[in-house]
């Protein structure tokens, strides 16, 4: 089993131009989601965070802005990458969108293969591991592309649900993550298992990483779930 596929919220009022990104994205390997207005684009950051939210600036009700503005308010939601689209070509509304919170801005008609290549360069910056990037900390490098994990040089031999587990928590050294949040990242939204499921993971994970002699770089976080570092 690879690694959960990153998940992208495409928020866009015009049905056509919805469907031909969420194709094009789902051709790419990504989980969309669809949202045709601005209210429901906010209930699905909620319920089932993205990891990127592709954007239309100009919808009925509850506008790009004001949703990119909302998302990037809340501790919870801030660190999700939004790509601004929009017909708007001048300097001044590009700076404005980017000054709401937009990590990238395109404006339309746009190129499709463009797009991909920006949702990717966004995926990079939160989750490195799914396009193909070798993650590394301290003596730990782990390559997502062979599926290959080293230690102080020597090969660990980890299970597919280590393997995922390690490469959601090396993206990210010091974040603290929840129970709840590795089952998403590690097993699924669609797979029901039970938190302690984790725990038991974490320990395999620990003895692999431990057994050439290195100490345990895993934290335990009391209440809360667990780290790297």
């Amino acid at each position: 089993m690879s690694l959960p596929q990153p998940h992208v919220l495409v928020v866009e009022d015009e049905p056509a131009q919805r469907e031909v990104l969420a194709y094009n994205l789902e051709a790419e390997g990504f989980r969309v989601t669809r949202a045709e207005n601005g209210e429901e684009g906010m209930l699905i950051v909620a319920e089932d965070p993205p990891d990127v939210v592709v954007l239309d600036w100009m919808m009925p009700q509850l506008s790009g802005i004001e949703v990119c503005r909302r998302i990037k308010m809340s501790p919870d939601t801030r660190a999700i990458p939004i790509i601004m689209l929009s017909a708007k070509s001048e300097e001044i509304d590009k700076v404005r969108g980017l000054e709401t919170g937009a990590d990238d801005y395109v404006v339309k008609p746009y190129s499709v293969s463009e797009l991909m290549a920006r949702v990717r360069t966004q995926l990079r910056r939160v989750r490195p591991s799914t396009v193909g990037q070798i993650l590394t900390y301290d003596d730990i490098v782990l390559d997502s592309e062979t599926h290959r994990v080293t230690r102080a040089d020597q090969p660990l031999k980890l299970g597919p649900t280590e393997f995922r587990l390690l490469s959601t928590i090396m993206e990210k050294p010091g974040r603290v993550w929840s129970r709840e949040q590795l089952l998403d990242r590690v097993w699924g939204r669609d797979i029901y298992v039970d938190t302690r499921t984790v725990d038991v993971h974490v320990g395999r994970l620990r003895k692999i990483l431990t057994s050439k002699g290195g100490k345990d770089p895993v934290r335990t976080v009391r209440g809360t779930g667990y780290a790297l570092g």
